[in-house]
């Protein structure tokens, strides 16, 4: 880490998002209650988390609102129900929009009719110039932007050159490096790091992480990054995700400097809605499958499947998953 002996005070560029709603939902199809959705809030603005990602802005034509809970699709009216307007916090709140899976010019309305401050576009490498579409978009309508490039792991370094070239260019207030299949080791981080951080720095932009946890490396790549020069941190209560789950916010905040951040409040929040909610049976978190999937830089969804069919067949699942490397 070259920034090590900030890790020694604290650093208050610092922005710490909340993405359980949003991450968490890919595990209980985004079922939660309005009460475990107000409580979050509540726990948010206690424990001093900058930004809470509330789930995604998802097309409606394709997906079914029968199909899902209502914050996969982050509708304004319903986010003023259960939260209010947010005016009176430092607390902002988030929204994902998915390239080619929202109707972001419909969907997503003026800043300022809408209770949302930030919009993450959630990217492949292929379809960078279709995110800067959505970027500019959600820009001139008042918004603060986000670009998440997903499964970096799999990409090309000359590809991910010229992306953060074309992202940087753009309207875009933060890269983010997001670790989809929970892959990499902190050495190989510090190295995407380092070529991230350079871009931000020559076009003014701001760099995040966002880890899994499939080696148990997601709270190691984190603080990582912060030793790197990364700047926006996402990280879920009792690290809920998708799969083996993400950054655990009782670790990040509990390895945070800022007097700011609180971590009692966060305690309080898992111990009372965190816990009950998998011993109801909402599974996620590390096991051997994801670890495998990691290993292997392969997207977890075959470890996903073979969680939800109650395999314990772990030798031959990874005789199937070497098979298709």
């Amino acid at each position: 880490m070259k920034e090590i002996a900030k890790l020694l005070g604290y650093r208050e560029d610092i922005k710490v998002v909340d993405a359980t709603l949003r991450d968490g939902g890919l595990v209980n199809d985004f079922r939660f209650t309005d009460e475990f959705v107000k409580q979050l809030y509540l726990t948010n603005i206690k424990a001093g988390v900058d930004y809470m990602e509330l789930g995604y802005k998802a097309d409606k034509e394709m997906f079914s609102v029968d199909d899902y809970g209502p914050w996969k699709f982050c509708d304004d009216d319903y986010i003023l129900k259960v939260i209010g307007d947010n005016k009176d916090t430092d607390l902002k709140l988030a929204v994902m929009a998915d390239v080619g899976r929202c109707n972001y010019k419909q969907d997503i309305k003026n800043r300022s009719e809408s209770p949302i401050d930030l919009i993450r576009v959630a990217t492949y490498i292929n379809t960078i110039p279709a995110a800067i579409d959505v970027i500019e978009d959600a820009k001139s309508k008042g918004y603060e932007v986000s670009c998440n490039i997903m499964a970096i792991s799999n990409a090309q370094e000359g590809d991910i050159k010229v992306a953060l070239d074309m992202i940087g260019q753009s309207s875009a207030d933060c890269i983010y490096i997001v670790d989809s299949f929970g892959s990499m080791y902190p050495e190989q981080l510090a190295r995407l790091c380092d070529l991230y951080v350079s871009v931000a720095q020559k076009y003014g932009k701001k760099v995040g992480i966002h880890a899994h946890n499939n080696q148990q490396l997601a709270f190691a790549n984190t603080i990582e990054a912060v030793g790197d020069g990364v700047d926006w941190l996402d990280a879920t209560y009792s690290g809920m995700g998708r799969g083996a789950g993400n950054c655990y916010m009782e670790n990040l905040l509990g390895f945070l400097r800022n007097p700011k951040y609180n971590l009692f409040p966060v305690i309080k929040f898992i111990e009372k809605y965190m816990v009950p909610l998998k011993e109801s049976g909402v599974v996620w978190g590390y096991d051997l499958q994801y670890l495998m999937t990691g290993i292997l830089n392969q997207h977890p969804r075959t470890a996903i499947a073979f969680t939800k069919d109650g395999r314990k067949d772990f030798t031959d699942f990874y005789k199937e998953i070497v098979a298709q490397d």
